[in-house]
């Protein structure tokens, strides 16, 4: 007699695929996903639209893949994803793909920015690194692990890339300090920035005449500061995109002009309204109310990767998650610092928010393994 076994329905099949995922960094992210489709619509780019939202579906299916995998698997790839990802970073340095005078793309069968993925390669590897050290770090440790930091924010900064090698800069330091840097080795660098910012204040003309070399920085990074420290000595040129970009914030008012309405944004005095400066469209149409609602969700996203950190079994996962989440945090200061005229204008993307293809598929590998962390502490509870 014939037995015949019945097929379980798809959701019970995936059931166990789900299970351990967290809710709460998942209800985060998917707020944010819904704030970027928003923008992204009312921005009036019909295409980029579509393609936003098809790029957070590739993320999604990615993060999901990425979520599970075991801890001690991503600790296996750490080495190997960092060796590829500076080896691509010395080919965009040989046979590299120049656009608008910065060399930041290689043809490896399709075009790929190189420097996206050394955000994430580059805190797994330091978070490797000092699993390895175990629990008795030396100071060479940390000498070790700042070459390590070093090599790819080098070869970035020669793209020239200044936005991204401080991001790749700011996940290694993380990771760095969370590993027990000692705080002797961190109060001088922070008393030397304060007095360099101090410094750069009290010089600002002689500092920002026409002619002056500053020797460390490009000639356009130069102007960007310049611009920071006043927008109006080059209103129409240098200081149109801070200028334009905190009108538009300004005239959404507390409850912005709503949905489709904003002036600035649809008659295209915003530059870059899809990508760099989308925090500046969003703020016109919905206003203070929106900026706070969509700020909220950052921090709720921020609150909930400490704590998975917090939580996490080993020395590699807390790093990794502390680092992934303060990448996190650093981006979306850093866009919406530079688009209210703060910090200079860098071309940082604002997470979920602005569009661009590899930017996704780095959130969607960075969830991934936020999650993939949660899940384990979970299956250990």
């Amino acid at each position: 007699m014939a037995v015949v076994f019945e097929k379980p329905p798809l959701a019970q099949r995936l059931l166990p695929l789900l299970r351990g995922f967290d809710a709460w960094l998942l209800l985060a992210v998917l707020l944010l996903c819904g704030f970027g489709l928003v923008a992204m619509y009312a921005s009036g780019h019909s295409v980029r639209f579509q393609n936003h939202a098809r790029n957070m579906m590739l993320a999604a299916a990615l993060m999901f893949a990425v979520a599970q995998m075991p801890t001690r698997w991503l600790m296996r790839l750490a080495p190997a994803a960092y060796a590829v990802g500076v080896a691509l970073l010395v080919a965009v340095a040989v046979v590299g793909i120049t656009k608008k005078g910065a060399q930041r793309w290689v043809n490896v069968g399709i075009v790929i920015q190189p420097s996206e993925l050394l955000k994430i390669a580059t805190p797994l590897m330091l978070a490797w690194w000092f699993q390895k050290r175990g629990e008795a770090r030396r100071a060479l440790d940390f000498v070790g692990a700042f070459v390590l930091l070093a090599i790819p924010v080098a070869l970035i900064v020669k793209q020239p890339d200044l936005g991204t090698a401080l991001l790749v800069l700011a996940s290694g330091l993380a990771v760095i300090f969370f590993a027990g840097l000692p705080w002797p080795l961190v109060i001088p660098p922070v008393l030397a920035a304060v007095i360099g910012i101090g410094l750069l204040l009290l010089y600002q003309q002689p500092l920002c005449a026409d002619g002056v070399d500053w020797h460390v920085l490009h000639e356009y990074q130069r102007q960007r500061v310049c611009t920071l420290l006043d927008p109006m000595r080059d209103p129409l040129n240098k200081g149109f995109h801070t200028l334009q970009g905190m009108i538009a914030i300004g005239s959404g008012g507390l409850h912005g002009k709503g949905f489709m309405q904003g002036t600035q944004t649809h008659l295209e005095f915003i530059p870059e309204r899809t990508t760099d400066f989308i925090f500046a469209a969003f703020s016109e149409e919905f206003g203070l109310i929106g900026n706070l609602l969509l700020i909220a969700c950052f921090a709720f996203l921020i609150l909930r990767g400490f704590a998975i950190a917090a939580g996490a079994k080993t020395l590699f996962a807390r790093l990794l998650a502390a680092s992934l989440t303060t990448t996190f945090f650093t981006h979306a200061f850093v866009n919406m610092g530079m688009v209210i005229g703060i910090l200079p204008v860098v071309g940082v993307p604002l997470p979920f928010i602005s569009y661009g293809g590899t930017a996704m598929v780095t959130l969607g590998l960075a969830l991934g393994m936020l999650l993939a962390i949660a899940r384990e502490q979970r299956a250990h509870a």
